[in-house]
């Protein structure tokens, strides 16, 4: 059997939700690549979502031959 080695990419993500003012209140946040040390800041869910996608982009891009 033939093994598939996948690369893999390891974020620490810190999330908290801050008051902006007349009792309302967004989530904030942070994702750092652990290998690069690379911080981008987030104000919602989707850009998150965006933020994780281009870094496994970028690392599958400079794993290519």
């Amino acid at each position: 059997m033939q093994e598939v080695q996948t690369e893999s990419q390891l974020f620490t993500l810190r999330v908290w939700r801050e008051e902006v003012g007349g009792g309302r209140s967004e989530i904030r946040g942070t994702l750092t690549h652990v290998l690069s040390g690379k911080a981008h800041y987030f104000r919602d869910w989707a850009t998150l979502i965006q933020l994780i996608e281009s870094f496994v982009a970028s690392a599958s891009q400079s794993q290519s031959p």
